[in-house]
């Protein structure tokens, strides 16, 4: 990022009418006076102090581009246990700034970033960990239990659009649906979003991507083979087809042949409707990513290979959950420019936390991805394969690479917020953060679908 371009971003739009939108520049103090004493002779002269000035007022935006105010959900806090002397909490750089306010950060940054960093807890790495229980050793961010009326009405809606609008499912399947948890896990992951309204955008889009991964990849019917030409059609009905007259009607019935594509569909028209076109076109790019990651893994399978312990962390880059924190903005009901989101800086940022989050679906998973036919691949599988290590001893490495992950993904947080404290950006920073917390309390309490494997 070059500090051409945040001088930019930092000095706001330019050109007629646009004055009241500037960043308030800071009063040039005037020299103290120093007033003349006469002074008998061979009397000691007076020592002239000026006076002290005044600290500098703190950078002020226009009330346009303030924060707005989100009234958050009750909820009580859960308690959590300090950790013990064995195991100390390992701060990341960001808490050490957000901390320290001499460290630069504006009041506003502390405010906005002190939730995403607030203390980490990593459990004691003996003992057995309990049902529902976190990873040992792993680090993250406990939340509160999400708002439980809130939960049960996105819950209800969203299954009234899969069976109702969308016939996204048979009776068979109902029991996975339900403990599956969407809205759980969209109201844990968007503690900003001002309505149901707005939660529903990201619920629909999560249902839609698991019914491509599921039908299309995974455990529904799923296979390797066919996948491209199966994640290419599907993915028009988010980039949608610009043919000829006579073609457009076959596209457009294509689009309900299969539930998968029906999702998408749907999904992606509420979406439209609610965000900006640099919105729209910033998730289809994302979920290009995702269909390109699925293809590369689909092709290990098909050839039996077993990837580099990097190969698959590149796989893992864009074969990751990136889509659903990028549309934080928009189910928060405002928007991050495509000139702040387009930030290498930012780039690199939400790089990191989709990595970090998506090892942790690697780590809760295991066990259940054990239970697959043939050897399915995740972090604790490659490196236990590539390294020549055991399998508690991939997994316990997995745990510090994602560890690694998150911290760097903390510092670079609070470091481009230091650098570019704009408010829309250091929102969307928190909300990104957010959903990396509401993704891992997912994960661990979410028994239906995820246990623990007997390493500790």
């Amino acid at each position: 990022m070059t500090s051409t371009a945040i001088d930019r971003i930092l000095r706001g739009p330019t050109g007629l009418g646009t004055a009241g939108l500037q960043f308030a520049p800071a009063p040039v103090a005037e020299p103290p006076a120093v007033e003349t004493v006469e002074v008998a002779e061979g009397a000691e002269a007076p020592v002239a102090v000026p006076p002290v000035p005044a600290a500098p007022p703190a950078l002020v935006a226009h009330p346009a581009l303030a924060l707005p105010s989100v009234e958050a959900p009750a909820a009580e806090s859960p308690t959590v246990e300090p950790p013990s002397a064995e195991a100390p909490v390992v701060e990341s750089p960001a808490v050490e700034l957000i901390r320290h306010p001499s460290n630069g950060l504006s009041g506003l940054i502390a405010q906005v970033l002190a939730e995403v960093a607030a203390p980490a807890a990593s459990a004691a790495p003996s003992g057995k960990p309990q049902t529902g229980d976190p990873i040992p050793g792993l680090y993250h961010h406990p939340i509160a239990e999400p708002d439980p009326l809130r939960v049960e009405l996105l819950s209800q809606r969203i299954k009234e659009w899969a069976i109702d609008e969308i016939e996204l499912y048979p009776p068979e399947w109902e029991k996975d649906f339900d403990g599956f948890s969407t809205g759980r896990y969209m109201v844990a992951c968007h503690p900003d979003a001002p309505s149901i309204d707005h939660l529903m955008l990201a619920a629909r889009l999560m249902v839609a991507e698991n019914a491509v991964d599921d039908c299309y990849c995974e455990d529904l019917g799923g296979s390797p083979v066919g996948l491209g030409s199966r994640l290419l059609l599907a993915h028009t009905a988010l980039d949608p087809l610009h043919t000829t007259p006579e073609y457009h009607p076959a596209w457009e019935a294509s689009l309900s042949e299969d539930a998968p594509r029906r999702s998408y569909r749907s999904a992606m028209d509420y979406f439209v409707r609610a965000s900006t076109p640099s919105q729209a076109d910033r998730f289809r790019h994302d979920m290009a990513r995702l269909h390109m990651g699925y293809l590369a893994e689909a092709s290990w399978a098909e050839a039996e290979h077993v990837p580099e312990v990097w190969e698959y962390l590149a796989m893992r880059q864009f074969n990751n959950f990136r889509p659903c924190p990028t549309i934080t903005d928009t189910v928060g009901g405002y928007e991050l420019p495509a000139e702040l989101h387009a930030l290498p800086a930012l780039q690199r940022v939400i790089a990191l936390a989709g990595n970090a989050t998506t090892i942790v679906n690697d780590l809760y998973s295991y066990t259940k991805e054990l239970a697959s036919p043939g050897l399915h691949l995740n972090l604790p599988v490659v490196i236990s394969e590539r390294e020549n290590v055991s399998r508690q001893e991939g997994y316990l490495k997995a745990v510090e690479v994602h560890n690694d992950l998150m911290h760097a993904f903390e510092a670079e947080s609070a470091a481009l917020a230091v650098a570019c404290p704009v408010p829309t950006l250091v929102r969307f920073l928190r909300g990104v953060a957010a959903w990396l917390d509401g993704n891992h309390h997912w994960h661990q309490t979410n028994t239906h679908r995820y246990s623990l494997p007997d390493f500790w």
